[in-house]
């Protein structure tokens, strides 16, 4: 039997202002990545100088949530939410690397991943309800849903509407 593959909740959101909900996921989308914030006074070329820099200006926590981020494997399943409320469903296709770029600083999304995004949106009828639940409890964070019925579904959605592209 082939192993669950793990489903993230990517607000793209950063903790450092406000913005309209979704501008990240948005941002994210545009640019067929998947990422968090925390901006660091010099731009890493390593992983490794980038978790070190987060956990000194960010605290050891920044620093863990980051490492994970860049240690999933290729092929996770990411949620987000545009501006338009919608779901969208990516799965990550690339290693870690930082984007200083003008837009990232614009939406504070600094640490970015590749992600191939689906172009269909879904509805919150449509996506696992625990999915819908971890956005709706709010937060900032790149979050794992622990659920084995929303990996069969994201699963099942993914193979659905992968040829659409």
């Amino acid at each position: 039997m082939t192993p669950p593959v793990p489903v993230l909740r990517a607000p793209m959101v950063a903790r450092d202002r406000d913005l309209a909900p979704g501008a990240g996921a948005a941002f994210g989308l545009a640019r067929g990545v998947v990422g968090t914030g925390d901006a660091l006074d010099v731009v890493p070329a390593t992983i490794d100088e980038a978790v070190a820099a987060a956990a000194d200006r960010h605290g050891e926590k920044a620093g863990r949530m980051l490492r994970r981020f860049a240690a999933h494997d290729d092929g996770t399943f990411v949620w987000t939410r545009p501006d338009d409320g919608s779901y969208r469903l990516g799965r990550l296709s690339g290693p870690w690397h930082y984007d200083d770029s003008p837009d990232a600083r614009e939406v504070g999304i600094h640490h970015v991943r590749p992600a191939t995004w689906l172009p269909r949106r879904f509805d919150e009828d449509e996506v696992p309800a625990a999915v819908a639940a971890t956005f709706a409890r709010g937060g900032r964070n790149l979050q794992r849903t622990h659920d084995a019925d929303a990996e069969r579904r994201t699963a099942e959605l993914w193979d659905a509407h992968a040829g659409d592209a």
